[in-house]
């Protein structure tokens, strides 16, 4: 078993964390790079005299249809993660993202054969959303499980990193792409190079995943008989709605802060306050960089203070730090790109949610409760978060995202301190 008194991460927790973390990183690179061409992807994979709006708006659709898969594949991964082990769910979870991606870049567009195009790439973003479904609770479970709890802070934090640098990655390379080939080849090829790459490089982390090993925590369950047995998430639902609520609320900070902040905000400057596009791409790198940085900061801290106290503290910058990212844009527009870089690095509160979570729940169901709360609250606010914001905007509120982010940061809070209180509870009634 663990030696939960060690404040040191063995060689063994190091590779671990290593691993998880690559593959995190390109199984969201895989999972976001749709997004940098959608534009392209409109134009090859629908009839040539469909409107662009119609074409877009498909588009856009089968994106979304990846997040809309993501629970049942969480679920049904996190099922059998915890019945027959966290690792065989950790390696499916990231070939069920390679296959997909890399067939993406292999595939016929609408010119060679009609209507399957779509079809086929629709069939591709569900299993990519089920695959990132089981990937994000599966990873916090397995390195959680894996390193002593007095680090489980800095674990979580440095995965959630790695899972957040796939976004980077995802831009840089499409930086790279429409910056060395003309509109005419990206086109006609080089919108596959990226897709084919990242299957590649998911394969690879499927072969560097065979050298990890079961969590201590699952072996010693099994040892002793105490897996949960029939369905996981039947008992998750029975007996542990608070945890599920708690998780549901500070999933949806999270949310705000890198649907909102890290991923809508290049999007709005433009529309908004005129901000040149080459600049808000140049931002928004800066950012989702300072956000990667931001996550292994607050992991550590929760090691430090204590995840409670961290997320309330985090919920409070974050919504301060939105809130001042918009006042910037207001007043003087030309500090717009250091102000969004400090504002990311408060989205990395993001890296102390996953204690939270692995915490709410006991071993035997902590997959299946993971997976549901944070799969169901991410499809619904994921889903409902850009569409809000915009009518929020469109009724004549240019700030309309930086109150959106302090709601969500009161609905974060309200997480942790409950989680304080029901700690605090438990404390009394065991002495």
């Amino acid at each position: 078993m663990i030696d939960a008194t060690s404040h040191s991460l063995s060689s063994r927790d190091k590779r671990t964390l290593m691993l998880a973390a690559l593959g995190g990183a390109l199984e969201f690179y895989d999972f976001i790079i749709f997004v940098f061409f959608t534009a392209v992807i409109a134009q090859l994979f629908f009839p040539p005299d469909m409107p662009e709006w119609l074409r877009q708006l498909q588009t856009f659709g089968i994106f979304a249809a990846g997040y809309l898969a993501r629970p049942l594949g969480g679920i049904v991964m996190a099922h059998f993660g915890d019945r027959i082990g966290r690792k065989r769910m950790f390696m499916l979870s990231v070939l069920l993202m390679a296959v997909p991606t890399l067939l993406m870049g292999l595939l016929p567009t609408h010119a060679s054969i009609g209507i399957a195009a779509p079809l086929l790439l629709l069939l591709l973003r569900v299993l990519q959303g089920a695959a990132v479904g089981g990937e994000v609770p599966g990873a916090w479970v397995f390195v959680s499980e894996h390193v002593p709890k007095s680090r489980m802070g800095f674990a979580c934090g440095t995965l959630t990193a790695g899972l957040t640098f796939g976004i980077l990655l995802g831009s840089l390379v499409s930086t790279w792409i429409n910056s060395t080939w003309t509109n005419e080849e990206v086109l006609a090829w080089a919108w596959r190079i990226p897709f084919i790459i990242g299957g590649l490089f998911g394969l690879l982390a499927v072969w560097l995943r065979r050298y990890l090993e079961e969590t201590p925590v699952f072996e010693e369950m099994r040892r002793r008989r105490e897996l949960v047995s029939g369905l996981p998430l039947k008992v998750v639902l029975q007996g542990h709605w608070s945890a599920v609520v708690r998780s549901m609320l500070i999933t949806w900070m999270l949310t705000a802060g890198i649907v909102v902040v890290i991923l809508m905000t290049p999007t709005l400057v433009q529309s908004l306050f005129s901000i040149a596009p080459a600049e808000a791409a140049k931002a928004s790198s800066m950012a989702t960089f300072a956000l990667c940085i931001g996550c292994i900061l607050y992991g550590m801290a929760v090691d430090r203070f204590g995840v409670e106290r961290v997320l309330v503290l985090g919920a409070v910058g974050l919504a301060a730090a939105t809130a001042g990212l918009y006042w910037i844009l207001n007043t003087v527009p030309e500090h717009f790109a250091m102000v969004f870089a400090l504002a990311g690095l408060f989205v990395g509160v993001a890296g102390a949610v996953p204690t939270l979570m692995v915490r709410a729940f006991p071993p035997a169901i902590r997959f299946s409760g993971i997976s549901f709360a944070y799969n169901i609250a991410y499809a619904i606010s994921g889903g409902l978060t850009p569409l809000v914001v915009s009518l929020w905007i469109r009724a004549g509120e240019p700030n309309a995202a930086a109150y959106y982010v302090a709601i969500a940061c009161v609905g974060g809070m309200v997480a942790a301190v409950w989680t304080l209180r029901q700690r605090a509870v438990q404390l009394l009634v065991t002495h």
